[in-house]
């Protein structure tokens, strides 16, 4: 058990603040549609498409727009969507990998590569980054969750992996194909999380001083603001006196 990272930290307020924003709305929306059209409609029968529409409640996503996504899979109108992953580099050798669904990869290809040009990055090869990550289930949750040791018993009992717990939260790790059991299962003893999901969890992080800090945080909201990414993910942490001056 340890701290989480601090740059994770500053992602996950982010993204609360984030939560009402559109755009957001929009990518979960697209999720849902993608994971209720290659499933089942119904969540209780679709692993996939029963944590996009947790994702979408953690942030308040509107009743509606979840429903209009799910039915939006049923008609002949719905849009065709790739998903593809790019890995590259940022400033200073730092792993990113980047997340997309779109309906048009020249487009988004292009995009994604132009904005790592443009913040001192280099798009790489499929595989060039991302056997520096794991790709595990996470599930978040509060501090009033409980204290590291309740936490950690639940998660050990549910089948997780890891947990890493600090002031800000706990963060629950395990396999991904065990992720929806494992979120069940903490479900009945700790309460509904705040964030369930798939993740590439970087194996080891570098600290990065603030001026790379901010480089790589501007390169991040930039793929981030992309239509087409749904994730973006680094191996780099902000040290605490660096996350301060953030």
């Amino acid at each position: 058990m340890a701290g989480h990272s601090k740059w994770a930290n500053i992602q996950h307020r982010k993204g609360r603040q984030d939560a009402a924003r559109s755009k957001l709305f929009s990518k979960l929306a697209k999720e849902i549609t993608v994971a209720a059209k290659m499933g089942d409609p119904d969540p209780d029968k679709n692993p996939r498409l029963r944590l996009a529409v947790k994702a979408a409640k953690a942030v308040s996503c509107p009743k509606d727009v979840i429903d209009r996504a799910i039915k939006k899979s049923l008609g002949g109108d719905a849009d065709d969507y790739t998903e593809i992953r790019y890995e590259g580099y940022g400033p200073n050798g730092i792993a990113i990998i980047v997340e997309a669904m779109t309906d048009n990869l020249n487009r988004t290809a292009s995009n994604v590569r132009s904005t790592f040009a443009k913040f001192g990055g280099n798009l790489g090869t499929t595989g060039s980054v991302s056997f520096m990550f794991d790709r595990v289930g996470e599930i978040t949750y509060p501090p009033a969750a409980g204290d590291a040791d309740t936490v950690m018993m639940a998660a050990i009992e549910a089948g997780a992996d890891d947990v890493e717990s600090d002031e800000e939260g706990h963060w629950i790790y395990c396999a991904d194909s065990d992720l929806s059991a494992v979120a069940d299962a903490l479900e009945t003893t700790l309460g509904e999380s705040d964030e369930t999901k798939l993740i590439w969890k970087p194996q080891n992080r570098t600290d990065v001083d603030l001026e790379t800090a901010q480089k790589l945080m501007r390169l991040i909201e930039t793929l981030e603001d992309d239509d087409d990414v749904q994730t973006v993910t680094a191996n780099f942490d902000v040290p605490e006196d660096v996350a301060a001056q953030l």
